[in-house]
């Protein structure tokens, strides 16, 4: 079953790849940011950390097949990429199940591609669920 992809999973994973700079955030080849694919821990049918920036990394698709066909090593390298605190934090968030409002996330996400295009950028390993 396929995953309806929409305006707003475009507009993610843009940010996504374009905050990555162009290269695998797992192996640190330069790919530019249209040859990368963006890449969720927890699985995107799993509405509330769908859009969750802490959830998303860039990977190259080497790296991203890698991760699919070995998913105890991609549990173990996203612990040690996020951190013990921001991991949990993520984890309590998924269990919460609550959706985040589309709306916000939109509005969230445009601004930071037009940060990042503009030389600047407000990240944080919380996820964006606790700011909205």
């Amino acid at each position: 079953m396929r995953i309806r992809i929409d305006p707003l999973d475009r507009l993610v994973s843009e940010y996504v790849r374009r905050r990555a700079d162009g290269y695998c955030e797992r192996c640190g080849t330069y790919h530019g940011w249209k040859g990368l694919q963006a890449s969720h821990f927890i699985g995107r049918s799993n509405h509330s950390v769908r859009y969750d920036e802490c959830n998303l990394v860039a990977l190259c698709f080497g790296c991203h097949q890698y991760f699919h066909s070995n998913p105890h090593e991609h549990q173990a390298w996203f612990l040690q990429h996020l951190g013990q605190e921001a991991y949990d934090m993520l984890q309590a968030r998924r269990r919460q199940g609550a959706k985040p409002d589309r709306n916000a996330l939109g509005i969230y996400y445009k601004c930071q591609l037009h940060a990042l295009n503009s030389g600047g950028l407000f990240t944080t390993k919380e996820g964006i669920n606790d700011r909205l």
